[in-house]
């Protein structure tokens, strides 16, 4: 594995963990795809650092059980402004 792939998975899972990040906002902020992201972290890292990629993810986790929730609560939100225009 190429050397600045490894560096970027790391970079990741330190990422998802110090801002409790989704796989779409860590897409985001490091510019690539969300399977990339998947990739990185539940594959790649389990090479390179499993305890990070342990930590990373149990976050990954958590957000994945909870992502309902913020959907929901995404289309309540849209619908209150709907009401108000």
């Amino acid at each position: 594995m190429k050397e600045y792939i490894e560096e970027r998975a790391v970079e990741i899972a330190n990422y998802i963990i110090n801002n409790n990040a989704t796989v779409r906002q860590t897409a985001r902020q490091f510019g690539i795809s969300k399977s990339t992201v998947h990739k990185d972290v539940a594959e790649r890292l389990l090479y390179i650092n499993p305890h990070l990629a342990s930590e990373a993810r149990k976050v990954l986790d958590v957000n994945k059980s909870e992502r309902h929730i913020r959907g929901g609560l995404a289309t309540k939100e849209k619908y209150l402004h709907q009401k108000t225009n």
